[in-house]
């Protein structure tokens, strides 16, 4: 049985590790779960119902207040144009979240969920970032259970790890004061895991957060899927500051490297031994070290990314379609595949 590696064994590593020696060790042990060679991609869109948020986070360029000129709420039949589009390319996921929006109800979000289940059902709603949930409950008098259990029952079918940032309280009471902490975080992904929810988990770093940061994230998520099972992939990727007001308070931040960036992604894929699938973020990283990725423990590019409203506004804007990534995958001699919101395989592209 492989030796877990310790938080004081990964801090090590992210000091003091080749980089070449990490891709090594990180792509050994992606080829132990992925032993076939197949790089996957999902052919989704994300939708954002709405730009409203009273949270306010400090690295947040997206937001808007319900008074603003450019704030909004999608009618459904601008979400269906838009999910018309997707179904054109062949589509099988939207990516659904908003701001957290000051007045909308429980009611809102099951009439939106069955709308969108029963007129499109090839359709996965991967949707509603555990923010959103705890909020729904607050502003309708009920419990995070009873929002998860009324959401999956109109069709609801997975939720994004969105929100996590960093999982350490004194991290995110500089960024996001407002945000839910970081053990009510994990604990409404268990709560949506014991109801047969599958989630994802995510990290955003480089702000203010430690090395020491970062591993007691990486435990917080290991820890949480030895109890449940729930979380199907983690996606991490690296603070967009453009238009933020992050970067107007702490200016002299530095952006991190591409080097740093392949570095905490190998030592994920390491730590993470009980997870199966690790994305790259090429959409904050660019389509070159985005296929870099797959050398330091990445085995899925995620999504062709029709629309992108949330990074882009804080300056990250890249593109890519289907084809770039099959051609991006064939050109590290990986086998692309198209795959569902379940990572389960649709089409694979010889």
């Amino acid at each position: 049985m492989r030796e877990r590696l310790t938080k004081k064994q990964a801090l090590n590593l992210i000091h003091n590790a080749d980089l070449k020696e990490l891709g090594r060790l990180a792509s050994q042990r992606k080829k132990e779960l992925h032993p076939k060679g197949i790089t996957t991609f999902v052919i989704d869109r994300n939708i954002n119902y709405t730009n409203i948020c009273w949270v306010d986070c400090k690295f947040c360029a997206f937001y808007r207040h319900e008074k603003d000129a450019d704030a909004y709420v999608l009618t459904f039949d601008e979400i269906d144009e838009k999910i018309d589009e997707l179904l054109e390319i062949g589509g099988t996921q939207i990516l659904f979240q908003g701001g957290v929006h000051p007045k909308l109800k429980i009611e809102w979000y099951e009439d939106l969920v069955e709308h969108i289940h029963q007129k499109y059902p090839t359709i996965t709603i991967h949707g509603f970032s555990s923010i959103e949930i705890d909020f729904i409950a607050k502003v309708s008098r009920i419990s995070v259970e009873e929002v998860l259990e009324r959401l999956k029952a109109k069709g609801l079918a997975s939720i994004p790890g969105a929100g996590a940032e960093i999982l350490s309280d004194k991290v995110r009471d500089i960024i996001a004061p407002k945000k839910i902490d970081s053990d009510v975080w994990i604990d409404i992904h268990r709560k949506a895991h014991e109801l047969g929810i599958m989630s994802t988990a995510t990290m955003m770093y480089g702000t203010v957060e430690s090395d020491e940061d970062i591993i007691d994230h990486l435990d917080m998520v290991r820890s949480l899927q030895d109890e449940t099972g729930g979380f199907r992939a983690f996606i991490m990727w690296s603070f967009q500051g453009k238009n933020t007001a992050l970067l107007e308070q702490i200016s002299d931040m530095e952006k991190p490297s591409s080097n740093r960036y392949l570095r905490l992604l190998a030592v994920a894929r390491l730590y993470l031994d009980n997870v199966p699938n690790i994305q790259s973020s090429w959409v904050t990283q660019g389509p070159y070290i985005g296929q870099m990725a797959l050398r330091f423990g990445a085995n899925d590019l995620g999504s062709t990314m029709m629309e992108e409203n949330v990074v882009s506004s804080a300056g990250a804007a890249y593109a890519m379609a289907k084809d770039e990534m099959v051609h991006l995958i064939k050109d590290i001699g990986e086998i692309p595949a198209v795959r569902n919101t379940a990572y389960e395989t649709l089409e694979i592209f010889d």
